[in-house]
């Protein structure tokens, strides 16, 4: 009989994993490698969904010092040399560029990414603005997917449509961990 229950409450588990993971919630994961228009690696981000949101953390390496626009972009593809194949910014609501412009922010609008002199940048952020989750107008993992992008210049949040943060410096597909 005891053995009935240890396997009774195995399948429990397992099934009970496998049905939180098809819907998305806390503890849910992601990653982006982030590239550069010679397809170096200079950068790695890790989001997870929390009960306060996405969390994002960027680490980075060998990018130009000063701040740097950081946004998620609508399309899951990175061609170099320009990354113009990551489309605009992810932006599901309609809202205008920035985060401080009374009409804004754009889902994927994120805090400037500071590189030290050294090249080292690293960015830890949480957002309700975004999710890992399946099925919502906001999930990461829609149709086409979507990707990071790490921009020449600080972004000034609040010029439409991007900030004035310049051209697109590194970026990487943002997939399911």
């Amino acid at each position: 009989m005891r053995s009935f229950f240890l396997a009774a409450a195995t399948v429990a588990f397992i099934l009970g994993g496998c049905a939180s993971a098809g819907t998305g919630g806390p503890g849910l994961g992601a990653s982006a490698v982030l590239k550069d228009k010679a397809g170096q690696q200079v950068g790695q981000a890790t989001l997870t969904e929390t009960s306060d949101g996405l969390r994002i953390e960027v680490t980075g390496v060998g990018l130009p010092p000063g701040p740097k626009g950081i946004h998620i972009h609508a399309v899951g593809q990175c061609e170099p040399p320009d990354f113009a194949s990551a489309g605009s910014h992810f932006n599901p609501a309609g809202k205008k560029h920035g985060r401080l412009s009374p009409d804004g922010a754009h889902a994927g609008d994120l805090p400037n990414l500071i590189v030290t002199p050294g090249g080292a940048a690293g960015l830890n952020v949480t957002t309700k603005a975004v999710t890992l989750k399946d099925g919502l107008p906001a999930s990461l993992f829609g149709p086409g997917g979507t990707s990071l992008v790490i921009h020449e210049q600080a972004d000034d949040e609040k010029t439409d449509p991007t900030g004035n943060s310049g051209g697109r410096l590194a970026c990487g597909v943002i997939t399911r961990k």
